[in-house]
């Protein structure tokens, strides 16, 4: 009762206020004093103490006697355009807390799996290959770095991470573990192994396999980083998005000219701030199309990450797959050595093997106690960030409604401003949101695209058009390819033309030999290119064998793709430790 007889108290009154002016009555300026200092809007000096023949308003001319002068037109202006971004940043506030929160996320966890994975890493060289662990640690770190600028967005595939990766371990694997004896590892023969290692290919399949595997999971994290850094830079942009010479002017005569008037209580009318928003918004309300279809792409991204693509997964698998192309290439130690020896010559050696020392497990208890927690918690905000984001498809087409909602109209009274009086109800066409819809808006001309939000958009709709459909191409091949593959069979990579840039891998070219590049290196000492082959599908099995090397070097080797255990480790270990009997 209190609340609606206050309401018809206030319509009684605005309806009295207006007729007053009707009668050509001069308003009160104390209101207008008042509203002018406590909306902080300019100097109290500026606003009159009695109404003025004023003759030189630019907006609010409408009638005379008035409270207003231009000065006061100009702070209104200054006043519209600083609540504007206001307004607009509150209605973001929720959408870019999720998007910036989500993105701290996903950085956090990635780094922390990143942490893990390396000193995984870091540990199966320590317990497993003591003899190169010290060496081994720089091209260790390299790899996880080079991983970590691809996920965010670096100019770098993951082949030439993983290759490079490699290339650094091939020369440690063959003085230290194929042929331990090696004494004289100078910088021209460790690059002649390194060169030699992309023709001979020591590590079999398995280098490739972890490009294929990690460049699934990896490109899709890639994606979804760009993704949320481009949600971020849209919401930035809209909020400070300029508001054209005509919105200002639109804004002040809706907002402020009453108050020109003494009617300092009085609120637009609902469509009449509509017909004004939306021309002002004209703009951003071109984003919905695109924005709808970045909502379905993220919702993609984040889906294939938290399926079968687990960034995790595959980070945490890396050191299986480098111990399993270590064990291949001790395996096929003699055909490796008597191939190097062919091309690199034959090294200066000392009597006897190196030992490797005392034996230490890895110690995962922790890690995987770290990386399930770390798990949970990211697919638990992975969930709720989509379920927000997907409630925010709308978001762009209806920024206007959402800016007229609220205490800005006069919903509940019969009386509203309509940009010249008060009146009863708003007679104006109300046009619908669109850039196209304002060309019969009555209340503002709106003059077309602001470049800004032009640019936005191209950047929206290059990213859902070329990036979200090459991802599920994409993965939908790869899929098929794991699918095809067979029950359970380790195959050998195949190239194709299929995987490119966007896999993280690069073309497939003509095979460049040891030879030749050793020759072109000594014209062109700079050039260090090497081949870039293509990956086509891998399945990981285990590997199980045993063979008797030459008199250089014996190994039993003993791997399980699949295995994380501490004693898998330890065994591998006693096998590239434990000479066979001769």
């Amino acid at each position: 009762m209190a609340a609606g007889g206050s309401r018809g108290l206030l319509r009684l009154w605005l309806l009295a206020a207006a007729a007053g002016l009707a009668a050509g009555r001069a308003p009160s300026c104390h209101e207008v004093r008042t509203a002018f200092q406590l909306r902080q809007i300019g100097p109290l000096k500026l606003v009159p103490d009695v109404p003025t023949a004023e003759a030189d308003l630019q907006i609010c001319q409408d009638r005379a006697p008035t409270c207003c002068t231009k000065k006061m037109e100009e702070s209104y202006q200054a006043a519209v355009r600083r609540e504007r971004t206001q307004s607009i940043q509150a209605l973001n506030f929720e959408l870019k807390y999720m998007i910036v929160g989500h993105t701290t996320a996903f950085q956090e966890a990635f780094e922390s799996f990143l942490r893990l994975a390396e000193n995984r890493t870091r540990s199966l060289f320590e317990t497993a290959y003591r003899p190169m662990a010290k060496e081994a640690a720089e091209p260790v770190k390299e790899l996880f770095t080079d991983i970590s600028l691809y996920i965010l967005g670096a100019d770098t595939t993951v082949e030439n991470a993983v290759l490079r990766f490699f290339d650094s371990l091939f020369p440690l694997v063959y003085s230290r573990l194929i042929n331990p004896g090696i004494t004289d590892l100078s910088e021209d023969y460790t690059e002649c192994l390194r060169l030699t290692r992309q023709d001979i290919n020591p590590f079999g399949h398995y280098s490739k396999n972890m490009v294929t595997e990690l460049s699934k999971s990896l490109w899709a994290s890639r994606m979804l980083s760009q993704a949320l850094s481009l949600g971020t830079e849209v919401i930035n942009t809209t909020e400070h998005a300029a508001l054209t010479k005509e919105c200002s002017r639109a804004l002040v005569r809706m907002q402020y000219c009453p108050h020109c008037q003494g009617l300092t209580l009085i609120r637009p009318c609902v469509g009449y701030c509509l017909n004004v928003m939306r021309g002002c918004l004209a703009s951003v309300s071109e984003l919905d199309m695109q924005w709808r279809e970045y909502i379905s792409t993220l919702e993609y991204l984040t889906n294939e990450m938290a399926a079968s693509h687990d960034l995790e997964m595959a980070l945490m698998g890396i050191w299986n797959s480098i111990n399993e192309a270590i064990l291949h290439a001790q395996l096929n130690g003699p055909q490796l050595s008597a191939t190097v020896d062919k091309v690199c010559g034959q090294p200066k050696q000392q009597e006897g093997n190196l030992s490797s020392g005392h034996i230490v497990p890895l110690k995962e208890a922790a890690e995987a106690q770290t990386l399930v927690l770390a798990h949970a918690s990211l697919n638990n905000k992975r969930r709720e960030f989509i379920n927000y984001m997907k409630r925010s498809r709308t978001f762009y087409a209806s920024i206007a409604e959402r800016l007229c909602d609220g205490d800005l109209v006069m919903r509940d009274s019969s009386t509203c401003w309509n940009g010249e009086d008060v009146v009863e109800s708003y007679t104006s066409r109300v046009v619908s949101s669109g850039l196209k819809a304002q060309i019969n808006n009555p209340e503002l001309k709106v003059r077309g695209l602001d470049p800004l939000i032009s640019t936005l958009i191209d950047k929206l709709q290059n990213f859902n058009q070329l990036d979200a459909e090459k991802a599920k191409l994409k993965l939908e091949r790869w899929a098929s390819r794991d699918a095809g593959s067979g029950g359970g069979r380790s195959e050998e990579l195949e190239t194709s033309g299929d995987c490119d840039d966007e896999d993280g891998c690069q073309g497939s070219g003509d095979r460049i030999h040891t030879a030749d590049i050793l020759k072109d290196k000594k014209t062109h000492p700079e050039n260090r290119n090497e081949p870039k082959p293509t990956v086509r599908k891998i399945v990981t099995t285990t590997t199980a064998s045993t063979v008797k090397s030459s008199s250089k070097h014996s190994v039993t080797g003993n791997g399980s793709s699949a295995a994380l255990s501490s004693s898998l480790v330890i065994l591998t270990a006693l096998a590239v430790l434990w000479p066979c009997p001769p």
